[in-house]
């Protein structure tokens, strides 16, 4: 008997594939909430526990080195585990981790939970990305895997705003306990609703077994299966070794070149464009007001990069956008600064800054097939995590050195050209 077709490329979007794509976009509300609760929360944490700025930052490091190790170790196991039980136990984690530091009265204590919920952000982040392209159709897939990357700054800019209103009226404590709630519902929204995809069960006996593959078809509208077809895929199992094959060598090291520049500038306008604003003369409220215009921009970019490379290709988009990326830095270097066009330029760079680098993420789902996409996407957020932690740290040392603003814009426009070319160099014919 000819087996239906159990194709979802070429088939209008279910509702359910829709639910399972909204959930990977909340779910990256996690990375924004935890960078700027954190953010927020430490003149707090200084001032109550007496810490110098040097033992706050090994908090910072601590949930930085977290993600990475998890990009590293966590995440590829989706490729082997099932997307959804690592959603589980990264989700897990990270409650874990606000909770405790709800709870946390000792700085060593503070320091394994930061790592802890470092863990489970670096694990959730690739697993995303793959999850969202695996339940997408071609005509939305750069769409959907863009959109998820939006979560990031939309939890950025709702956090900022709980933060600045209500820390100062009920402590940081209390800030953390809320984002633990946040996290604890994400997991019980994971738990009951998200499942693997039908692409990573059927190249994965041991976890797509017929009566499962059966349940997910009729969510997705498909006629039963009266038997398993063989896998999809053949080739090499999901370990790093996949990533060096022929076919695919050239490009990995190219993306994670990409990865690690572009996560360079993008950690590094994050993390002191609310200074950088602040000592250009603005009030401390409408410096922070500055650092939420970033992450709009970076919303607005996020969700838009994926419906742009899907018209005019990932390869071109992402390369002008970073081109444009660098020019609006330059203005921001040298024009002479009001209030408004601080704003504006700021809002441009979230745009073309993080939007352009966020085009990385449909480029990985198109360059790595299912069965190692996870493992792909988790080494090159892995490889970019290293170029986040040197980015800020190295803008502090240049600014330290009496390096002049303008000087340090003109330094770190430079990665996005070179990410932006490494991207236009890879050989794939569906970029």
């Amino acid at each position: 008997m000819m087996q239906p077709s159990i194709d979802l490329s070429q088939r209008p979007m279910t509702g359910f594939q829709v639910l399972m794509v909204a959930i990977c976009f909340i779910l990256n509300f996690n990375d924004g909430i935890d960078v700027l609760i954190v953010s927020f929360s430490s003149p707090e944490i200084i001032k109550d526990w007496g810490l110098s700025k040097v033992e706050m930052g090994y908090i910072f490091s601590a949930g930085l080195a977290g993600m990475t190790l998890g990009c590293f170790l966590i995440a590829p196991l989706a490729d082997r585990l099932g997307r959804r039980r690592i959603f589980l136990v990264s989700v897990s984690m990270i409650t874990m981790g606000m909770f405790g530091v709800w709870l946390c009265r000792s700085y060593g204590l503070m320091l394994a939970l930061r790592f802890l919920t470092g863990l489970g952000i670096g694990g959730i982040l690739p697993t995303m990305t793959a999850t969202a392209a695996e339940f997408s159709n071609n005509k939305y897939r750069d769409f959907n895997v863009g959109l998820v990357q939006a979560g990031w700054p939309v939890g950025a800019i709702l956090t900022g705003l709980f933060c600045a209103r209500y820390i100062p009226v009920y402590g940081w404590h209390q800030a953390f306990f809320v984002a633990g709630c946040v996290s604890l519902l994400m997991l019980v929204l994971v738990w009951f609703f998200m499942t693997d995809s039908l692409e990573f069960m059927l190249n994965n006996p041991a976890t797509g077994r017929l009566t499962t593959v059966n349940n997910l078809l009729q969510k997705l509208q498909l006629p039963r299966l009266e038997t398993l077809p063989d896998r999809i895929e053949k080739g090499a199992d999901a370990h790093l070794s996949a990533l060096f094959m022929p076919g695919y060598r050239a490009n990995t090291i190219k993306v994670w070149i990409a990865a690690f520049f572009g996560f360079l500038t993008l950690y590094t306008l994050m993390s002191w464009v609310p200074t950088i604003a602040k000592d250009s003369g603005l009030p401390f409220e409408l410096a922070t007001w500055v650092g939420i215009a970033l992450n709009i921009g970076a919303a607005l970019g996020s969700a838009s990069i994926g419906a742009i490379g899907s018209r005019f290709g990932l390869r071109r988009s992402v390369l002008t956008f970073m081109l444009v990326a660098f020019l609006v830095m330059q203005l921001y270097a040298f024009l002479p600064l009001s209030t408004e066009l601080i704003f504006g330029l700021v809002l441009l760079i979230g745009i073309f800054v993080q939007g352009g680098f966020n085009g990385i993420w449909p480029t990985l789902s198109r360059l790595y097939p299912a069965r190692i996409r996870a493992t792909g996407v988790g080494f090159t957020v892995g490889i970019g995590r290293f170029g986040a932690i040197l980015g800020p740290l190295l803008f502090g040392y240049l600014s330290d050195a009496a390096l002049s603003t303008p000087f340090l814009f003109v330094i770190f426009s430079v990665p996005l050209l070179v990410m932006g070319g490494c991207i236009w160099l890879l050989q794939a014919e569906n970029l």
